[in-house]
């Protein structure tokens, strides 16, 4: 992936305890959530002594109206949410609230109606052609706002979640996953899908089985996500990028060719830290070089942090039992505020489109919605803040057919996703435009500077037009 700040977004300078308060304290909210569905009653744990059920004995947690918590990505409960389709018939109202879903599932195509409905806060390739359709919400955000979204629209939910088998203290991890599941630990009930497959991590992501309605066992292979293969343009910008970032750098990188390019790039770097949003080969790959340390880092030293992982089986055996690696949710890995206390932080995301102002339109293409905010505002706000810190958007020139991807606005129905405020530098295989502290003039010919040459002399005219140039 790769959520909006909201209205009076503190300063890098305001204190967590006061910034991530929303709503009730943990103390007060697990009596409010930790209870049978059906009736409001608190339900006393499970006991390490508890063995796994069976799928069907979430049913009846499930009352009339209940909201569901389903992770991003490997996290999901593939079991569970079978069994919830198997018996759509027997529920009423009830809404699975997720994040980019990997498969499309009947549910999410609307096939139960109101029995069992789907609401999406990032539009995946399981949910994309749905929301077209009309058959599930899209709801925005910033990434970093997710546990505060989903605590102020859903009533006593219960997250159902993948997760590894449990240890022999109690206590099972959510494995490839932090995100906004982890922040309901301690709040919200947890229903689990224990995986033989899935790997052990480290970090927020534990919960102790007196923490958990029930769980299940399942034996089934993640899918796994092979790495792109880059072509000349992505090793260009890559290239164009690697060069500005320095020993020592803390690093935020999205996944995709162009930064599975720029990770391949970074090979003669030392020191570097991470602090991401997904966690990737290309991630794993420098550590295990010595490139990675973290050990200039401020906070979490000598940890690679991220709030959820995606990538190849080798990935998931690096992962497993490996507690270098710390998961966090994502309330914390997105906070801009604790963004921009990494010094030299460097943040690379991708995006579709930029205007001569440098407006940024992310997660809409041709003014189609195609996914959603993600995380590309939060990390661009916390390099901003961030002593030398940097922030990158990349985008080809030009689309497989010539259209620019630079224009003097943006397509009618596209959204601006990171401000033309907040924007540094924007970056083609032909460039970078550095645009902080850039007049509009300044910007509009920086940018037409690393339009594809096809189109510089329409971009000039069009920004004489529109008043930017004269």
């Amino acid at each position: 992936m790769s959520g909006p700040a909201g209205a009076g977004t503190p300063t890098a300078g305001t204190s967590m305890a006061d910034a991530s308060t929303v709503g009730p304290s943990m103390a007060d909210t697990s009596t409010a959530y930790i209870g049978t569905a059906d009736q409001g009653e608190r339900t006393a744990g499970m006991t390490t002594t508890d063995g796994p059920g069976r799928p069907e004995d979430l049913l009846a947690h499930l009352r009339p109206g209940a909201d569901l918590i389903v992770p991003i990505q490997l996290g999901e409960p593939v079991t569970l949410l079978d069994t919830l389709e198997a018996h759509a018939g027997e529920l009423s109202g009830v809404r699975v609230h997720r994040m980019d879903p990997v498969a499309e599932r009947a549910y999410i195509r609307g096939e139960y109606g109101d029995h069992l409905r789907h609401v999406d806060y990032f539009l995946g390739p399981g949910s994309r052609a749905a929301y077209w359709r009309g058959t599930c919400e899209l709801v925005p955000n910033h990434f970093s706002e997710m546990p505060r979204v989903l605590r102020l629209t859903t009533e006593r939910p219960i997250v159902l979640a993948g997760a590894s088998l449990p240890d022999e203290h109690g206590y099972f991890s959510l494995g490839t996953n932090a995100d906004y599941t982890a922040a309901f630990i301690g709040e919200a009930p947890f229903f689990l899908e224990a995986n033989a497959h899935m790997p052990r991590t480290f970090g927020q992501n534990q919960v102790h089985i007196s923490q958990v309605l029930g769980w299940c066992r399942a034996d089934r292979e993640l899918p796994e996500t092979a790495p792109p293969e880059p072509d000349g343009r992505d090793r260009t910008i890559a290239g164009l990028i690697a060069e500005r970032i320095g020993d020592g750098s803390c690093l935020q990188v999205g996944v995709g060719r162009i930064p599975d390019a720029l990770l391949a790039s970074l090979t003669g770097h030392r020191d570097l830290g991470v602090h991401t949003e997904a966690l990737s080969d290309g991630i794993m790959n420098l550590v295990d070089r010595g490139v990675i340390t973290g050990a200039r880092k401020v906070q979490h030293r000598n940890q690679h942090v991220a709030t959820f992982c995606v990538g190849s089986r080798r990935l998931l055996r690096w992962l497993d039992d490996n507690s270098a690696v710390c998961l966090l949710p994502v309330d914390r890995v997105n906070d801009p505020r604790r963004v921009a206390r990494e010094p030299r932080f460097v943040s690379i995301n991708a995006t579709s489109e930029v205007d001569l102002l440098g407006q940024a339109a992310s997660e809409t293409i041709a003014g189609r919605y195609w996914s959603s905010s993600g995380g590309q505002a939060d990390f661009a706000r916390g390099a901003m803040y961030s002593p030398g810190g940097q922030g990158f958007l990349v985008l080809h020139a030009a689309t497989g057919k010539g259209v620019s991807r630079i224009n003097a606005s943006l397509t009618p129905g596209s959204v601006v996703t990171t401000l033309k405020n907040t924007v540094d530098n924007i970056v083609t295989e032909y460039g970078v435009a550095a645009l902080r502290g850039k007049s509009l003039g300044e910007r509009a010919r920086a940018l037409i500077a690393i339009a594809h040459p096809d189109h510089r002399d329409r971009l000039r005219h069009d920004a004489r037009k529109a008043g930017l140039l004269h």
